[in-house]
């Protein structure tokens, strides 16, 4: 009885071991069209293939936890960015009435990341979500590896643990 117990508890700690250090692979980034800041239409795939660990947050200028995860990440970048090579997509759901808002957003908040608009609400259904902020995590392979609905103060600590384990797969 003891040496089953003894296995029983051996086999859950591996099993814990295994599933918090385990990158999922959650698929790979939907092809379809989006527009930089400058009119140039870029396919959201493309991120996918350039072997860095891409950050893609889906944001809105009327969506207060949105700002507000998009300023804490702010705070991480450079030094995601120096240490992992990490780049971040904000791409803004802003409709045709809010975008013009969204130019003047990214200044005011110096943001500097490649921000997208998606103006027809293509990724919602693309990466089946209700409402911003949704962030999803690509390893240097393609692979999604890590999404996330919503923002509390403190989700972008998460973010850079999983960032940290990717880098640390490669």
């Amino acid at each position: 009885m003891k040496l089953l117990s003894i296995s029983l508890l051996s086999l859950m700690s591996l099993t814990l071991m295994s599933a918090s250090s385990s990158v999922e692979d959650l698929g790979t980034l939907p092809s379809y069209k989006l527009k930089a800041l400058s009119g140039k239409e870029v396919d959201l795939a493309d991120y996918g293939k350039n072997n860095k660990i891409t950050v893609i947050d889906f944001w809105a200028t009327w969506c207060k936890p949105c700002i507000n995860e998009l300023q804490a990440i702010a705070d991480y970048y450079d030094e995601w960015q120096e240490e992992y090579g990490v780049e971040l997509v904000a791409v803004s759901l802003d409709n045709q009435r809010t975008a013009p808002k969204v130019a003047g957003t990214v200044k005011s908040f110096q943001w500097d990341y490649d921000i997208l608009i998606d103006l027809n609400g293509e990724s919602y259904r693309k990466f089946n979500f209700a409402s911003p902020p949704y962030l999803v995590l690509v390893d240097q392979n393609g692979k999604i590896v890590y999404k996330h609905s919503g923002y509390l103060p403190g989700s972008e600590e998460e973010l850079k643990e999983k960032i940290e384990e990717i880098a640390a797969v490669e």
